[in-house]
């Protein structure tokens, strides 16, 4: 599958949970209401979707485009700003003072991302690569995501170098972890590809 189906599909699936949690309950309600769980399987998707995404996708726009590195660097900047958001969801309880709030600024902001990487960069890189380039980073998309990290961590670099070195080991632990605590059974399944 070429890079930008499987990322669309990605986008998909983020696309409906968000929809899911546009307007959540808040207070006593919200922890009532099973949000914790749908948060988790967000915080899961786009973990593991936008370490992929600075491990592959954004290198490769790089080379590919003349405005490449201002493309990917307002992306990566956009992505910095959700994972410092969905840390915030993952260390907090629905129904906390503060988690409305950050889940809909992360609602709002996660729409934007989507928006500007479809409409702005991939009819871009789409124009700039040939389709054997987008299948071969589909496929290693598909495959790095088996292994990607399922928190964000919000303060490892996100160049490709850290995101194989330390964005790995960041991996391993999540992997440990919600296999100790069974967060494991919470993570979405991969979304249907076409």
């Amino acid at each position: 599958m070429d890079a930008l189906t499987f990322l669309r599909s990605d986008h998909q699936s983020v696309l409906g949970m968000l929809e899911v949690l546009d307007g959540a309950p808040t207070g006593d309600g919200a922890h009532r209401s099973g949000l914790d769980t749908t948060v988790t399987n967000l915080v899961i998707a786009e973990s593991q979707h936008e370490a992929i995404e600075e491990q592959l996708f954004w290198p490769a726009v790089r080379a590919a485009l003349d405005e490449g590195d201002e493309l990917a660097d307002h992306a990566i900047a956009q992505e910095q700003d959700g994972k410092k958001l969905l840390q915030q969801l993952e260390n907090g309880t629905p129904g906390e003072n503060g988690y409305a709030a950050a889940l809909a600024a992360f609602v709002g902001a996660a729409r934007e991302h989507i928006r500007y990487e479809q409409e702005v960069v991939w009819p871009r890189f789409k124009e700039a690569v040939s389709a054997e380039e987008l299948e071969k980073l589909g496929g290693l998309l598909e495959k790095a995501k088996k292994a990607a990290p399922t928190r964000p961590h919000p303060h490892t670099p996100s160049g490709p170098g850290a995101q194989m070195t330390l964005g790995a080991a960041a991996s391993i632990v999540d992997h440990v972890r919600d296999a100790a605590t069974g967060r494991a059974h919470d993570n979405p399944p991969d979304p249907p590809r076409p």
